[in-house]
């Protein structure tokens, strides 16, 4: 990678963020980094690969992984899931453990402490979700927390609102080593766009169906076309489900569940490409693609990436 040359004192440095599911992970990713490029819904389990954020200032970069929230894997796309926040923890130079202050401590946040005691890296705890909450029950948090692990900092914040995301900001920086910009300061992600143009189309689809369809939806972009001489994108999809049951509820009554995840996606990739988009959608039955191993392959789960 070709590092941009920045004075001598310019810091730099990659932060995993790590947590419980549904812990708002996605949200703070998308508001430090000022657009969306991790996929948010109320359900579990909707972060699957590493989301690289890239955050810039005059004095300092700051690359943020959004690893999948840690579980105890019920198939092999759960294995694959931790395999990848656990790898993630080693190669970092700041890990922010996350936590629900609606929730307080869970067992799953046990799990997280113990794989927290293996590395060397130092931790913050961010405390998330505080506007949820009445002041005078963050010091019991705190101090529950604080029993389990020396944390080097501890910051309650607001992902949502934007609460105290500045002062947590403005911390990371005075742990992070002096190193070069890694990134242009107008790039905001190193995946590229057909995988976040996937990730927004599943994001509507997991949102709308809610129940229904469990995180047995997977999205491969078939084509991407830029119309010569006009400022039109095409973009073909497939969606694809374990059961015929959930292509019937994808699709909806008359094409009507497909049609508005589709208007949903369109109005999100439009302003991520910044043009008009022409968005295509089928559904595709791949019976039990979350246990194999080839099927994870072809949708982009690749062990060896990471």
């Amino acid at each position: 990678m070709n590092h941009l040359s920045k004075p001598s004192s310019y810091k730099s440095g990659f932060i995993s963020i790590i947590g419980r599911p549904n812990v708002g992970k996605s949200t703070f990713l998308n508001h430090v980094v000022g657009q969306k490029i991790a996929i948010m819904s109320d359900k579990p389990q909707t972060t699957r690969n590493k989301v690289q954020g890239v955050y810039t200032a005059d004095e300092a970069q700051m690359i943020f992984i959004d690893t999948p929230g840690i579980h105890k894997p019920k198939h092999k796309l759960g294995d694959f899931m931790m395999k990848v926040a656990e790898n993630t923890l080693k190669e970092v130079d700041l890990i922010l453990f996350m936590i629900n202050a609606e929730e307080g401590f869970g067992r799953g946040d046990e799990f997280i402490i113990e794989k927290l005691k293996q590395v060397n890296t130092p931790v913050f705890l961010v405390i998330n979700k505080i506007d949820r909450v009445h002041p005078d029950d963050l010091l019991g948090i705190i101090g529950q927390y604080k029993d389990l692990y020396p944390f080097q900092e501890i910051v309650p914040i607001s992902a949502l609102q934007g609460n105290n995301i500045d002062r947590l900001l403005q911390t990371i920086r005075t742990y992070l080593p002096e190193g070069p910009q890694y990134y242009p300061a107008d790039q905001v992600t190193d995946h590229p766009e057909r995988f976040i143009i996937s990730e927004l189309i599943r994001e509507k689809a997991l949102q709308l169906t809610r129940e229904e369809v469990p995180h047995s939806i997977a999205v491969v972009i078939d084509q991407i076309e830029r119309e010569k001489n006009r400022n039109i994108i095409r973009v073909m999809a497939t969606v694809v489900v374990e059961r015929p049951s959930q292509k019937g509820i994808i699709i909806g009554k008359q094409g009507s569940m497909l049609k508005e995840i589709g208007k949903r996606a369109r109005i999100d990739i439009e302003n991520l490409l910044g043009s008009k988009v022409f968005l295509e959608l089928w559904v595709k039955v791949e019976k039990d693609w979350r246990n194999k191993i080839s099927q994870l392959r072809d949708f982009g789960f690749r062990e060896d990436e990471y």
